[in-house]
C-alpha cells in the first residue's frame, strides 16, 4: 500500500470535498481519499500495481479542480 498527497486548488466546501473524495474512491485501487479543505490536500492510499498518480490528478480534475 502506499500513499500520496495531492495539492488541489479550489475546493472551498463540504460539496467539494465529497466530489474529490468521491471521484478518488471511485478508482480501482485507491483505498482511501480523505481531502483536508484547510490546506487544500488530499491524502491517497493507494496500491500502486492497480492505479497511477496520474489517473488519480485526472480523476480530480474532472471533478472541475485543479492540480497545484
Amino acid at each position: 500500500m502506499a500513499q500520496t498527497i495531492l495539492k488541489v486548488e479550489g475546493m472551498t466546501c463540504g460539496h467539494c470535498k465529497a466530489s474529490v473524495e468521491g471521484a478518488l474512491q471511485e478508482l480501482s485501487g485507491v483505498k482511501q481519499a480523505e481531502v483536508d479543505l484547510a490546506t487544500g490536500t488530499v491524502v491517497v492510499n493507494y496500491e500502486e500495481d492497480k492505479v497511477t498518480i496520474k489517473a488519480m490528478e485526472e480523476a480530480v480534475e474532472e471533478q472541475g479542480y485543479d492540480i497545484a
